[in-house]
């Protein structure tokens, strides 16, 4: 399997790939620069929305439009009058804090966590917003919030915090949205770098994007054993994402933050968005239903 670029919009910090597979749309974000792609895959178009702070994530809603999680909370945006709409800041006391990775589960629950500018200290959570809007913390003492992932029973939770360099398995009540029981499933060996963003395929297997690891690896939830990986000419490979017509395509996102000039020359497509055509299909994104 090769990739190919197939986005050079060399982003400082590119993140929360999403396919909408209602509407074809491909979603992304730029952290660091406030922004919000948008492609159409049917007209081949790019929109750009630009905000004036930092963008962890977007999930699209059910009814139209999209959710994000900005630095300062969880908002409502309709793209075509370019306004935000907030619903809540759960962390309005904690200035220094922003929101990075989330998606939304298969009830259609908004799970989005947060990060502190270093990112190792523990200071960040992970909340889910409900379908009625409010918010919940569900994790606290987090270093980074990213990649989240659910199996393809329900019966479980993937969750990972960066520092910690281990993906966390949770048990998952699909209709409560509980989580108990925490178990360590798989540790990130140094040659993967750190784990980042994570999306699973319709065998139940993990693809995880390595931060620091110039590729996406594919792990085995129930042993902990790496199947296969996937290089990136990128060194910081941030998220991933299943999509094309048949959901066999998966979507990179990366980052040159973190990169140096060197590497640039080496890397020089680095914050770019990059396809490659597994061999397996890919779990559909879920939408928001509130």
């Amino acid at each position: 399997m090769s990739v190919e670029l197939v986005f050079d919009y060399k982003c400082t910090l590119g993140e929360g790939p999403t396919w909408d597979h209602k509407r074809n749309l491909f979603y992304w974000v730029d952290i660091l620069q406030h922004k919000l792609y948008r492609y159409n895959s049917t007209d081949q178009e790019v929109d750009v929305a630009v905000f004036d702070q930092p963008i962890g994530c977007v999930v699209p809603r059910e009814s139209g439009d999209v959710v994000v999680a900005l630095q300062n909370g969880f908002f409502f945006y309709d793209w075509e009058r370019d306004e935000l709409d907030p619903i809540e800041d759960p962390e309005h006391h904690l200035p220094k804090n922003r929101f990075n990775d989330g998606k939304c589960d298969p009830k259609g629950r908004f799970w989005a966590g947060t990060t502190d500018e270093y990112g190792v200290d523990g200071n960040g959570a992970l909340y889910v917003l409900e379908q009625d809007l409010s918010v919940m913390k569900k994790v606290g003492n987090v270093g980074t919030s990213n990649g989240l992932a659910w199996s393809l029973d329900n019966q479980y939770m993937y969750f990972i915090d960066t520092p910690t360099k281990q993906v966390v398995r949770y048990n998952f009540d699909l209709e409560s949205g509980a989580i108990d029981q925490p178990k360590t499933v798989i540790e990130f060996p140094e040659h993967c770098g750190f784990p980042d963003g994570m999306t699973i395929d319709q065998e139940g297997m993990l693809w995880i994007a390595g931060w620091s690891g110039y590729g996406v690896s594919r792990w085995n939830p129930y042993t902990g054993e790496q199947l296969d990986f996937i290089p990136v000419p990128a060194k910081n490979v941030t998220s991933c994402a299943f999509g094309g017509e048949d959901l066999s395509d998966l979507y990179i996102t990366t980052a040159r933050t973190g990169t140096s000039d060197e590497e640039l020359e080496q890397y020089p497509h680095a914050g770019g968005v990059f396809r490659v055509e597994t061999n397996v299909k890919g779990s559909r994104n879920f939408r928001f239903e509130g």
